[in-house]
């Protein structure tokens, strides 16, 4: 897994194979858990992602910057969306991307989320 953080516009991008992404899948849904990445010395990229339970409400996507982790956290309901989200995507078979960016009022990613985009694991644009 590759995890890469925009300092400038705040964004993550994340590629991974269909298995890393569904042990992502498992920690969302269970809401705790960490995914080591492949970080690279002297770049942006991050060391992993730890998945937390709170409250809520939704869902917020934020940088641990000391440890360099992205942190995924939220209530149960939401954090269930978010994996069906990740679960679609790693199992799209032709390609593509996912962006998850919040907007006010978004149903379950909460104010202050940084942007992700979550790559497939097939690379590129959907074929189809």
């Amino acid at each position: 897994m590759r995890l890469i953080s925009d300092p400038a516009g705040g964004e993550v991008d994340l590629t991974a194979s269909a298995d890393e992404l569904n042990r992502l899948v498992s920690r969302v849904a269970e809401g705790e858990g960490f995914l080591d990445s492949s970080p690279s010395p002297g770049t942006d990229a991050l060391a992993g992602i730890e998945v937390r339970k709170t409250a809520g409400p939704g869902v917020l996507v934020d940088l641990d910057p000391e440890r360099r982790f992205l942190v995924i956290s939220g209530d149960p309901a939401s954090r269930e969306v978010l994996a069906d989200n990740l679960r679609g995507m790693a199992s799209a078979e032709d390609g593509g991307h996912l962006h998850i960016d919040y907007f006010p009022g978004h149903f379950y990613l909460a104010e202050g989320s940084l942007p992700l985009v979550v790559n497939s694991p097939h690379g590129g644009m959907p074929t189809r």
